[in-house]
């Protein structure tokens, strides 16, 4: 088996993905990882030699430059890419705020995943994602994709169309304060002791029902109730009385995918990635496993701490099922509908549990309230649209600006031109419209 991993967020997740890999997945696996930076590479190499001493015999780990020799033969590429993401963030923030004469005055579209920051933000991942496609089709045309780029309904859609089975993770609604882990402790219980149905679409999920282990108990109602006395805040009271289910997961993240609301403002200064500090300390530690090795106190701590900033994502584990022909169950995998949500169409990108009997998905159905249906539909085709833009689909593009719910109560004319003028602000790195026609759909 050969895993390529592509990105710039790779490294952070290195400890988890060897650990997972070579460990709780006992695989003995070739892992090949791109990476440009020399200084960089040295860093991540050096750790690794150090856990494969301990990995299933046959397992090795390379680091290259060269995108070919790391795809080359893959039977699974993971994604945790993104261009330049929180410099042109900052840009397209700086044009929306009206701060200066001439701007456009929409400081409320400063978004990651919705609204004109979303799409901007969505072309820009088209500059990643296509060429890494077209590598794809020549070295590993039947690679399984796991993405962990964001908007993740939009990057899934992306692989989607160039042909890749994919499946996405994004931010899980298990955990924090508005998740699953928030309701339970409301509930004065533990998760272990629940078992949950959250499914929606990516970034925009939902609890549709919550039950005792054993199956026995109905939560849901008390959940609502708790939610009807503001428990939960103000925007999940509104939204379980607008769409008649209750919203998991982040509440800015949901917000990110409707219209501007009086009472929220996106988050001014939303994380990409890891920050300079935790860079730095994770090469620290990264350095000290690779000097002082796993057998050492202090490699051991080091060790311990890389492994303490895991994501609750685990997408080597999912990789691994879905190669092996394995028996899993996940939450909060995106991926394309077929027929799991009832009432949305096959090819919409939604977020659900994922059950895998050997390697296979068994089909779960998950209806969707009436009140949220029409919704989901609206945000669903504003994704899949914005997906195909990012290839320079200009038709697309400007439906995709018609359509967005997250644009709702704004002059779409006027829209247009913004966009157009953002796409120009950008003109350096989006060059599939670089021409001014619509780019290649291959």
């Amino acid at each position: 088996m050969k895993f390529a991993l592509i990105g710039q967020e790779i490294p952070a997740l290195l400890p988890s993905l060897l650990t997972d890999l070579f460990f709780a997945g006992q695989a003995a696996a070739e892992l090949a990882m791109e990476e440009k930076n020399p200084a960089m590479a040295e860093v991540l190499n050096r750790y690794a030699a150090v856990i494969l001493e301990r990995a299933p015999e046959g397992s090795c780990f390379t680091v290259s430059p060269d995108r070919e020799k790391v795809l080359r033969g893959a039977d699974c590429v993971i994604y945790a890419g993104d261009l330049l993401a929180a410099s042109r963030f900052r840009q397209d923030q700086e044009a929306l705020s009206g701060a200066k004469e001439g701007d456009e005055g929409l400081s409320d579209q400063a978004r990651v995943n919705g609204g004109i920051g979303g799409l901007m933000h969505t072309l820009r991942q088209g500059e990643m994602i296509l060429p890494l496609c077209r590598a794809m089709r020549d070295c590993c045309p039947e690679a399984i994709v796991i993405t962990l780029g964001q908007p993740v309904a939009r990057t899934v859609e992306m692989f989607s169309l160039q042909g890749f089975r994919c499946y996405g993770l994004g931010h899980s609604a298990l955990r924090g304060p508005g998740g699953l882990e928030g309701v339970c402790r409301a509930l004065k219980v533990e998760m272990k002791t629940v078992s949950a149905g959250i499914a929606g679409l990516p970034g925009f999920a939902f609890l549709l029902s919550l039950k005792s282990a054993d199956g026995k108990l109905d939560l849901l109602p008390k959940v609502h109730r708790l939610a009807e006395e503001g428990v939960f805040g103000r925007l999940a009271k509104r939204w379980l009385r607008d769409f008649g289910a209750f919203a998991i997961g982040s509440a800015p993240e949901h917000a990110e995918f409707m219209a501007a609301q009086e009472d929220f403002a996106p988050d001014p200064r939303p994380a990409f990635g890891e920050s300079v500090e935790r860079r730095k300390e994770r090469i620290l530690w990264m350095n000290t496993v690779g000097q002082n090795g796993q057998g050492d106190p202090e490699g051991q701590m080091a060790q311990m701490l890389l492994l303490s900033r895991a994501p609750v994502q685990r997408p080597v584990q999912l990789a691994l099922a879905l190669v092996r022909g394995e028996d899993l169950l996940m939450h909060d995998v995106a991926r394309r509908n077929d027929s799991a949500l009832a009432g949305l169409p096959r090819v919409s990108v939604i977020e659900a549990p994922l059950q895998l009997e050997k390697g296979r998905e068994v089909p779960l159905r998950w209806p969707l309230p009436d009140g949220l249906r029409g919704l989901c539909l609206d945000i669903d085709e504003a994704s899949r649209l914005a997906a195909r833009a990012a290839f320079g689909d200009r038709t697309s593009l400007r439906e995709c600006i018609e359509l967005d719910p997250a644009l709702d109560g704004l002059d779409r004319l006027y829209l247009q031109d913004v966009v157009d003028r953002m796409i120009g602000m950008h003109s350096d790195i989006l060059t599939i419209y670089d021409d001014g026609k619509d780019g290649e759909d291959d």
